[in-house]
């Protein structure tokens, strides 16, 4: 999402970095250093200026669907003591990860102190963050003793009413009532014993607002949305969905383990069938899962989920935040598939977007915006509450009726559907006022910790991974960030953001200005592998070639790139391959690899770029003549035997299978011990295994010496030049390769390449090996 931003990734933002390193470090300016020495001391101060708000008592919000319920709201200054001592609440354990944040003490300060005075309101006003984030259950339509009951916030509502099928879309008689915090109820009694609103039935949200106009709007809350595909622009309606027992999906597979090192694999369901046409969840779930699984991934991350009107948008204009896309399917639908990969054994992450919200307003969020202040609306007004790139709204995270909304939606995905956690789609643009729009992230840590940071949304998402890592402790989370803020891949305990891991988004674009403006021979090992470990060694990074984002219309997935038109009549088996489709087969192997084996702890690959998908995403579009033909996968490619597509996959199949038997990408053992520019060679060790990439077009190295750390007996453990995996077989996989002793042991500089041992291989041009030890001496 973050690709439409006009960011420029950091180059220094992910650096490892040491206590020696921290001179490099740029450090506060004085300006900025006060500044945040000022928030800090307001904050201790209580300072309504900076942290006071309207909160309520608990449960009080909900008030009581009778008429004539008194309870006054409290403003509270925010100076509620933290939970631990003053000294313990100084002691930020994320500054003793870097000391080059120590200049940054006092807004690391001012931010835990809001986080955990944040909870403590929670705590005495709604009984604790994970009862707060039940807001599901109170909230919308829900089933209550003897009836139904509706609740919606809508402080700026002067009058309103429930309609739908159920009334004819007459609410004369189903007026609803305003408590003081803004929240309209009704109860509707059930009729001759069955619901008044019957399951899958119409039901829209009324009000009058302050210039005496009546509109209609989706419920905040709703659990489903559907629209009239038969209308062109209908609008989508909402839909109670309440079945009965014997129409609910019960899910029968236990929840995964969480893998040690996630391999992601990135789908959207609508565009994952090889029909021109929107698949559905039990297509995918039956068609599609098998072929992730056979790949050895072990997560699935989901894109386009919550309920969005607009298809091209990729999922990210959301309009119903409760809902699934009814594109695809039901809500029982959706469960079926992740309960379907849960019996495979993988993990089903959401790709959830609480960055910013449609700017539809009959069908989205936005429609309850009707020109009141922001602290009676989801959204800020003015400028601020809206993104002048993306078109659409900006959340306030200093609402409290912001956090329930939210917040609860990652409860309510977590609780109903099984997922087992979540990609936080465009994180930059929440963590900052400017929302990272054509800003050139340095790395300077000026830029992190300034006026500019919104502490609001950092707050958010410190609550929000607290709460999910408290209800489901085994959740992977990761944050979509190109600017590369430190912490936010740190525990919430010691002043980070909370995520488990952030994505290294830096090295698709590396990759893409290589094969677009580099020759072969231009390539250089020394940035190719600094892009590659330029991030921080304390926060783990999710590393990947490519994404969605490189797929879509107007730019070109790697393969695509590399081979172009070739792709169309050059990959039959039964003819030669031409010098194009060789080398885009070749490097379409080792850019994956390399990125998988050196770029992070976790990899990702998106829905059919492990086999070198050919073409674009174009989604149906008045352009295209609303065609779908270009917004499906062509699993025939993959599968058709005389097809060379097969030999990425089967090589993609094997990267997995290799993580899964060695364990490499958990390993925190990463040594480069050579990036020869002469020779274009990269050596490195990962684990136990070490690799060797030969990135030359031409030049094959018989008896290349290779540094490593364990002495003994060599083999291959996996080789890109493999017969299985479209190479010519150039490397024996049945010969052993015994190490020699260099130098004196413990003295690095004796060494080869620092490496106290060393063996010989044979390194064809434009191959990867990675190399096991089979046999170390006694």
């Amino acid at each position: 999402m973050l690709s439409s931003l006009g960011l420029l990734a950091t180059p220094f933002a992910f650096d490892s970095f040491s206590p020696s390193s921290n001179k490099a470090r740029t450090l506060s300016s004085t300006s900025n250093h006060q500044l945040a020495k000022q928030l800090a001391v307001e904050s201790r101060r209580g300072s309504r200026k900076l942290l006071g708000r309207y909160v309520f008592p608990f449960n009080s919000v909900y008030g009581k669907v009778s008429h004539g319920s008194l309870i006054s709201a409290v403003l509270v200054d925010d100076s509620s003591t933290m939970t631990s001592s003053e000294e313990d609440a100084e002691n930020i354990g994320i500054l003793g990860v870097d000391s080059a944040l120590e200049p940054f003490k006092d807004h690391f300060l001012y931010r835990v102190k809001k986080y955990v005075d944040q909870k403590n309101l929670f705590e005495k006003h709604e009984g604790g963050l994970e009862e707060f984030a039940k807001g599901y259950l109170k909230f919308g339509f829900n089933r209550e003793e003897g009836g139904i009951v509706y609740r919606e916030w809508a402080p700026a509502a002067q009058e309103a009413q429930v309609i739908g099928d159920f009334n004819g879309w007459d609410g004369s008689n189903h007026k609803m009532e305003k408590n003081q915090f803004g929240v309209w109820s009704i109860k509707i009694p059930d009729s001759g014993g069955n619901p008044a609103i019957p399951h899958n039935s119409r039901v829209k949200f009324r009000f009058k607002h302050g210039d005496g106009v009546w509109v209609d709007r989706i419920p905040a809350w709703i659990k489903y949305a559907t629209v009239d595909s038969t209308r062109f622009g209908a609008p989508y309606d909402a839909v109670h969905w309440d079945p009965p027992p014997s129409e609910r999906y019960e899910f029968k597979y236990p929840c995964p383990p969480k893998p040690k090192a996630p391999r992601i694999y990135e789908a959207h369901v609508g565009m994952s069938s090889s029909e021109p046409c929107i698949n559905s969840y039990r297509e995918f779930a039956d068609d599609v899962l098998p072929r992730i699984w056979a790949n050895n991934y072990t997560t699935v991350q989901l894109m386009a989920v919550m309920e969005h009107s607009y298809y091209a948008s990729f999922g990210y204009h959301v309009t119903n935040f409760f809902a699934v896309s009814s594109r695809s399917g039901t809500p029982e639908d959706l469960k079926y598939l992740i309960d379907k990969a849960h019996s495979l054994g993988l993990q089903v992450l959401m790709d959830v977007v609480h960055s910013h919200a449609s700017n539809n307003v009959t069908d989205g969020l936005n429609g309850f915006d009707v020109g009141q202040s922001s602290q009676d609306s989801y959204f800020h007004s003015g400028e601020s509450g809206y993104h002048k790139l993306w078109d659409s709204r900006l959340f306030n995270y200093g609402n409290w009726e912001v956090l329930r909304f939210l917040l609860s939606n990652l409860r309510w995905w977590l609780e109903a559907f099984k997922f087992d956690g979540f990609r936080f789609d465009g994180v930059t643009s929440m963590l900052y006022h400017h929302h990272g729009i054509n800003m050139g992230f340095t790395g300077d840590y000026n830029e992190y910790f300034s006026e500019a940071t919104d502490v609001d949304a950092v707050v958010y998402l410190m609550l929000a991974n607290s709460l999910i890592h408290s209800i489901l402790p085994d959740a992977t989370v990761i944050a979509e960030d190109v600017s590369g803020m430190p912490g936010l891949g740190r525990p919430v305990s010691e002043g980070g953001t909370g995520f488990d891991y952030r994505l290294a988004m830096a090295i698709p674009d590396k990759w893409i200005d290589y094969l677009k403006n580099k020759n072969d021979e231009e390539w250089s090992m020394k940035d190719i592998s600094r892009s590659l470990t330029n991030r921080r060694q304390t926060e783990k990074c999710i590393s990947y070639a490519e994404s969605h984002d490189q797929a879509i219309v107007g730019d070109k997935t790697i393969a695509f790139l590399i081979m172009d038109k070739e792709m169309y009549s050059g990959m039959s088996c039964l003819t030669d391959a031409s010098p194009t489709v060789e080398r885009g087969i070749a490097l379409h192997k080792m850019i994956h690899f390399i990125t998988m084996a050196l770029g992070g702890e976790g990899y990702l690959n998106f829905m059919g770029n492990e086999f070198g998908h050919p073409e674009w995403i174009d989604f149906p579009r008045e352009g295209n003549g609303w065609s779908y033909e270009k917004c499906r996968r062509q699993w025939s490619l993959v599968d058709t035997e005389h097809l060379r597509y097969k030999f990425m996959n089967a090589f993609d199949r094997a990267m997995n299978a290799l993580d899964d038997k060695f364990s490499f990408l958990s390993s925190t053992k990463q040594i480069l011990s050579s990036c020869s520019e002469e020779d274009q060679v990269v050596v490195f060790e990962r684990g136990d295994l070490v690799f060797v990439f030969n990135f030359h077009p031409k030049n094959t190295y018989d008896g290349y010496k290779v540094g490593c750390d364990l002495p003994g007996k060599y083999r291959v453990a996996l080789d890109s030049d493999a017969w299985e995996f479209g190479g010519h077989g150039r490397v024996g996989h049945d010969v052993d390769h015994f190490t020699s002793p260099e130098g004196i042991p413990g003295v690095p500089e004796t060494n080869f390449n620092n490496r106290p041992n060393s063996f010989i291989v044979l390194s064809p041009a434009r191959t990867c090996v990675a190399w096991k030890c089979t046999q170390v001496p006694t």
